[in-house]
């Protein structure tokens, strides 16, 4: 009866403290720009936690940590089970800021299979609202759309969004979403790899975004020699395994192609010594902006200037 009652303690004082409390309270800040209303992402320094099930759940994108709010407080701090209820107990009452979120939540999506959604969604034709998202939001020349349309690994999402596939032994496990109001992932499905370009490729470039895989292959005029992948910006046990799958083959080069940032160096670098650890070889290429997708933009706009009859203004030529 006792050990009943301790344990209706400790859930129902867990459903008072939701984890983003944990994360404010420990300097933790909300990434608003990188989140989504499933998937909330604080920072504090190089750390990042993505906390879901509306509060009750974490994990930790660079680790395969994750849990509750019981674990979350044990993985900040180190510390034991009885310290880490001690400290869930002091924060009864403190309500981490919400996010003025103008989007209003994604219609439910039908009981199917993650194949089975995919199967139904329309592959992006030119002119279809997808199509011009990524023409003309973000870019893409349209040899790249063709090449990932021809591939498979684009659909039409919701509301004019994409949808970019991730695949694993020829299987779709998830997607990639984004869109002109929404970023996120396929509900109930699993990041892998998503790719573009020849599988037997010995050249793989690893991006944190699909967008930043296609803009990357756009800069490059998509070689042939190079299998351009994203990671959709997580790193689990099959991700990893996908990874180290091409590393490992005769003459392979692992190419760390992540943002120019803190969190694309942590990903650099853990591809880097993967890349050490397997015997292949690696580089790190930065992007000169933020990402690709933001270097691609910089020289459209920059081309169309000129083409224009105007040279680019210095300040873009330099970031592009």
């Amino acid at each position: 009866m006792q050990a009943n009652m301790e344990k209706a303690e400790r859930e129902e004082l867990k459903g008072k403290v939701p984890c983003g409390a944990v994360l404010e309270h420990c300097g933790f800040a909300l990434d608003l720009k990188e989140s989504t209303r499933r998937a909330m992402k604080y920072r504090r320094e190089t750390a990042i936690i993505i906390v879901i099930h509306d509060g009750k759940g974490w994990f930790d994108p660079l680790s395969d940590a994750k849990g509750d709010v019981y674990s979350l407080i044990q993985h900040l701090d180190g510390c034991d089970f009885p310290e880490a209820f001690v400290q869930v107990a002091s924060l009864v009452g403190f309500v981490p800021s919400e996010p003025a979120w103008t989007r209003q939540p994604r219609e439910r999506e039908p009981d199917l299979s993650i194949p089975e959604r995919w199967r139904a969604r329309r592959k992006p034709w030119r002119g279809s609202a997808t199509w011009r998202y990524l023409r003309d939001d973000r870019h893409l020349p349209e040899r790249i759309l063709r090449a990932a349309i021809a591939a498979g690994v684009l659909r039409e999402g919701p509301h004019g969004s994409m949808w970019a596939a991730h695949i694993d032994a020829g299987a779709v496990t998830g997607w990639e979403e984004r869109g002109p109001e929404w970023r996120g992932f396929a509900t109930g499905g699993s990041k892998v790899l998503f790719r573009l370009g020849p599988a037997d490729a010995g050249r793989v470039c690893v991006t944190e975004a699909a967008i930043d895989a296609m803009s990357l292959a756009a800069i490059e005029a998509n070689r042939p020699d190079t299998l351009y992948v994203s990671t959709g910006g997580g790193w689990s046990p099959a991700t990893d395994a996908a990874i180290r799958l091409v590393a490992e083959r005769s003459e392979a080069r692992l190419v760390a192609a992540t943002d120019n940032n803190v969190q694309g160096d942590i990903y650099a670098d853990r591809l880097l010594a993967l890349a050490e650890e397997v015997g292949c070889g690696a580089e790190r290429l930065r992007p000169i902006a933020s990402d690709w997708n933001v270097d691609l933009k910089v020289r459209a706009e920059a081309r169309g200037m000129e083409e224009g009859g105007r040279l680019p203004h210095a300040r873009r030529a330099r970031q592009g």
